[in-house]
């Protein structure tokens, strides 16, 4: 029987997983969040120490196809990916979600990192974060503003007096992102170009209260790795 590898921990990931039939399927998360939704099958929870580390994984475990289908801005894993299906062979196909594309009404400045986000927020501005709790500490220095860090896990403290966490996990609403932005008066929404609709209500809710988003551009992917954004295709790859 086929062995797939699927890096994951992304809805996408879970989708083909549980998609996938007459494959022995296994499915790697980070282990960064503490109760994980988790996919069909068998299941790997940790790193794998590097590129080499991935790569005699995938030999011991004789895996026939890797995919990649975790978080668009995994930068370091997809790139140990990448450099394990060199090393070893093993054919792989990145599963990228689209990304998110400004519309009429839309006040979005692209930024390339986290640290422009926070240099090109306004003075004194009330910020709704949703980078992650591993950014927190880029935004904080920004003392002038104040945040609304949302994120499914607490942040290693101590926690920034300038920020609140508002911890919670998607999908969110278009309803519960403008009694947010009400609430605590927010004027600026900071994200990263994620994709998907688990949690694009923040920017329908943005552009409804008339408030600028900072995006944050997503991170190059390696060179030379075929792709598809369709689960689908996916599956048909894995099988195939």
């Amino acid at each position: 029987m086929r062995r797939v590898l699927i890096l994951g921990g992304t809805a996408e990931a879970r989708a083909l997983a549980a998609s996938l039939t007459g494959v022995h399927v296994v499915s790697s998360l980070a282990g960064r969040v503490s109760d994980p939704r988790l996919p069909s099958g068998e299941v790997h929870i940790g790193g794998f120490g590097g590129a080499a580390g991935l790569a005699a994984w995938l030999r011991d475990h004789r895996i026939d196809r890797l995919v990649d289908a975790t978080h668009p801005f995994a930068e370091r894993m997809s790139a140990s990916a990448a450099r394990a299906s060199q090393l070893t062979g093993v054919p792989l196909l990145a599963l990228r979600r689209p990304g998110w594309d400004e519309e009429d009404g839309d006040d979005w400045h692209r930024v390339p990192s986290l640290p422009d986000a926070a240099n090109a927020l306004p003075e004194g501005a009330r910020v709704f974060l949703t980078t992650g709790r591993r950014s927190i500490p880029v935004f904080a220095a920004r003392t002038d503003a104040w945040f609304l860090a949302r994120s499914v896990d607490p942040p290693e403290p101590p926690v920034p007096s300038n920020v609140e966490v508002l911890l919670a996990r998607g999908p969110y609403t278009a309803d519960g992102e403008r009694a947010l932005i009400s609430e605590h008066r927010l004027n600026v929404l900071v994200t990263k170009d994620s994709g998907g609709t688990m949690t694009r209500a923040k920017l329908t809710a943005a552009r409804e209260a008339g408030i600028p988003v900072i995006m944050v551009d997503r991170p190059p992917h390696p060179d030379g790795v075929q792709a598809t954004d369709d689960v689908e295709s996916a599956a048909a790859w894995a099988q195939g």
